[in-house]
């Protein structure tokens, strides 16, 4: 166990606890949706606070890994990690306080009640804090290399896909303006000045994720983007682990290129959610011209995987070839060009006759 835990020990130490704290909320979450029957606009009060402590837990996690691969600017690194583990924690509490009050916490307008007065400044700011310090945590990334070509690619490319879904929230809190009255899990009307819906400020959301069914949701493309870094960190390892088996996926700008493709495939996705979400339509619900954008996209990611697999196993069957021509001439073997046997010393050539 104490050697299984020895990598776990190098990482981001705020970030680690962090990433904690978080899971520990999802469980205290998860036992709060059965047995707490208090509901804000159709869904438990809980739920919320469920899915930001999986979310930040599972990034924050990621973040404590990312920082023990830095070789530059990790003094810098470190302290960012520390500034995003506080304005995390801050952020998941408030949110989580709310709920067990059993109100709203983002977009609630209430002026009459004094914690949620203290509070709402808090969640405002501290996405603010969270996106500046993702931003620049990407920027030290971007410039150094933090391992081999795969895994360089899927932490770039993780990491700007991050930095849009950090994004996504702050356009919406910015532009999607919709006063209205609703009730809390007390029977209290709550102002509010916003929602997560597009065309639909209350959402009508799906089970779990509450993501609108009547309309767009910019939490959609919101989440795919957050946890882009995870599908590609995933994919490098699986990439990885087959390598041990398939010849043709040992050569690392092999594995890199395909980590490309997938991180093509994935970014094309996340740019169809958002622009299916802009246009006030629910991901359940796609029209014909979203149907035709996925298509494209998944025929051009399987079109590009396709063409990498099949250079790299030309390359490796010229470079197989190549081994065992080389083989042969190393160890005396016969090639066309040469004779079958080499003749014993003594024996003289056989006269040819004179033309």
């Amino acid at each position: 166990m104490t050697a299984l835990l020895a990598p776990v020990r190098a990482w981001h130490r705020p970030l680690t606890a962090c990433a904690v704290l978080m899971f520990g909320l999802v469980l205290v979450a998860a036992v709060g949706t059965v047995l707490d029957e208090r509901t804000l606009l159709g869904e438990s009060v809980w739920v919320k606070p469920l899915k930001f402590g999986f979310a930040f837990g599972l990034y924050a996690g990621t973040l404590a890994w990312l920082l023990t691969k830095l070789t530059r600017g990790r003094r810098l690194g470190r302290r960012l990690g520390t500034v995003f583990a506080v304005a995390a924690a801050a952020e998941v509490g408030a949110i989580t306080a709310q709920a067990a009050r059993g109100t709203f916490s983002h977009f609630n307008a209430d002026r009459t009640d004094p914690v949620t007065l203290a509070l709402v400044p808090l969640l405002t700011y501290g996405v603010m804090v969270i996106v500046i310090v993702q931003l620049v945590l990407a920027a030290v990334v971007l410039f150094q290399r933090t391992g081999g070509a795969a895994l360089d690619r899927a932490i770039r490319y993780g990491l700007v896909l991050a930095t849009f879904g950090m994004v996504v929230p702050v356009f919406w809190m910015a532009t999607e303006i919709h006063p209205r009255t609703v009730t809390d899990a007390n029977g209290h009307s709550v102002q509010m000045y916003q929602g997560h819906g597009i065309g639909d400020p209350d959402g009508h959301g799906m089970p779990l994720t509450n993501w609108s069914v009547t309309g767009g949701d910019f939490r959609v493309p919101h989440f795919f983007a957050l946890h882009g870094i995870q599908v590609l960190l995933l994919i490098t390892a699986v990439l990885a682990a087959l390598a041990v088996e398939r010849v043709w996926l040992r050569d690392q700008e092999v594995r890199a290129r395909l980590v490309s493709a997938a991180a093509l495939g994935y970014s094309g996705l996340v740019a169809v959610v958002t622009w299916q979400a802009w246009r006030g339509q629910s991901l359940i619900h796609p029209d014909t011209a979203t149907l035709l954008a996925l298509a494209a996209v998944l025929l051009l990611t399987a079109g590009t995987v396709a063409r990498v697999i099949a250079t790299a196993k030309r390359a490796t069957a010229k470079r197989a070839t190549a081994k065992r021509a080389a083989a042969k001439r190393a160890t005396g073997e016969c090639t066309p060009a040469e004779p079958a046997t080499a003749r014993p010393a003594g024996i003289p050539e056989p006269s040819r006759p004179a033309r």
